[in-house]
């Protein structure tokens, strides 16, 4: 596949320990194509339009905690990235900055090779949260959100999702619990109280943790109550797929960017 050099980024603050270049960079040495992914760690989110196209980019990525600011950033917003106001993936296309949101669409794919997922319980209230809430609602599946306090929830509530507080929670069955919160990243600490999660757990099927390269205390927990669970390494994988198509047009075969790609979690 011919084309110019092309250069993309991930933009975050901190980025360092970020796998995407790896990931790109496998997929464009594997498929031919003349490019370079770098990071560019960027303090301030209103300089990233700036910053964009002061490098002259082709695409970027964007981690924690510019999600937001790289919504606002955009010319035009595509997909579920409109609902949530919260961009992953930025295209320079005909002079215009595009932006999209592949978390969800990639955390979708990894959660149903589970298998069906009629309901399904989100742990956390914040951006992640949001983006699965409503990937999963526009997939016909029943959505519950557990928070510690009810003042994050306003914006689950005031959408029609069932929405808990630890103080008011209610048991209810769900095929998939997820946990969206950092809690375990780099501690010992539990997205929830023990006594909560684990009656959550003794009706639940399946459980993952957005945490990725890390078995959580969270994940442990589910382990040993009988679930089957996975870390974020396949939401990873699949957000970046997508991006990476994103980046050519949507004009790849997407599993041979996969096939690429996963060279990176060996």
């Amino acid at each position: 596949m011919k084309t110019k050099h092309k250069l993309f980024a991930i933009f975050g603050n901190p980025v360092s320990h970020s796998i995407s270049p790896l990931m790109h960079n496998y997929a464009l040495q594997g498929l031919g194509i003349d490019g370079c992914y770098t990071r560019y760690q960027l303090h301030e989110g209103t300089q990233l339009r700036e910053k964009f196209l002061a490098l002259k980019l082709s695409g970027i990525n964007i981690t924690v905690p510019h999600k937001e600011a790289a919504f606002a950033a955009c010319d035009e917003i595509r997909g579920i990235a409109r609902e949530i106001e919260a961009v992953n993936t930025i295209v320079h296309e005909k002079g215009k900055l595009i932006g999209y949101n592949t978390d969800a669409p990639g955390f979708l794919k990894s959660a149903q090779l589970f298998g069906e997922i009629n309901a399904v319980t989100i742990l956390g209230a914040g951006g992640t949260a949001k983006a699965l809430a409503a990937i999963f609602r526009e997939n016909g599946t029943d959505v519950t959100v557990i928070n510690r306090s009810e003042k994050r929830l306003h914006y689950f509530s005031e959408r029609d999702y069932r929405a808990m507080a630890w103080e008011s929670y209610v048991t209810h069955t769900s095929d998939l619990i997820v946990n969206t919160t950092s809690a375990g990243l780099q501690d010992d600490a539990l997205p929830a109280p023990e006594a909560l999660l684990e009656d959550l757990f003794s009706h639940a099927k399946y459980a993952i943790d957005v945490i990725y390269n890390k078995e959580t205390p969270f994940m442990k927990k589910a382990k040993k109550q009988g679930l089957p669970v996975k870390d974020g390494s396949e939401m990873l994988l699949y957000q970046g797929v997508i991006a990476f198509n994103h980046f050519f047009g949507n004009t790849l075969h997407e599993e041979e960017i996969t096939g690429f790609m996963r060279q990176a979690f060996i």
